[in-house]
């Protein structure tokens, strides 16, 4: 069974900082792409970052230079770095992936960046 949990989200001011985690399991975590995605309030949920399995990265134009994707795969787990945060940072983070046709997300994880 695919699982995948995010944690680390948290209140913020903008400048800030925060590191999200996504402890993924039930898939052969190594072979697949894994990707960040947000909702903000109101918004339709967007990509914010992807790595595939072999490390190629893609970011949305306003994750790049503040955002960075990361993946362990002994630990079988994706992280986002994201520094320099501003409001318009606020969403609820999704972890993704897709197996063989299925989607599978996390629950979410909350951002808010505010002053």
């Amino acid at each position: 069974q695919v699982q995948l949990v995010e944690s680390g989200g948290g209140s913020v001011q903008p400048g800030g900082s925060l590191r999200l985690s996504c402890a993924a399991s039930g898939f052969p975590f190594s072979s697949y792409a894994m990707s960040w995605y947000r909702q903000a309030p109101g918004k339709e949920r967007e990509l914010v970052a992807r790595m595939s399995n072999l490390g190629v990265t893609i970011y949305a134009d306003a994750a790049k230079g503040r955002f960075t994707i990361s993946r362990d795969n002994a630990q079988n787990a994706v992280y986002l770095q994201m520094n320099s945060l501003i409001p318009d940072d606020t969403g609820v983070y999704y972890c993704y992936t897709s197996l063989l046709g299925s989607r599978y997300w996390g629950q979410g994880t909350q951002v808010t960046v505010s002053s």
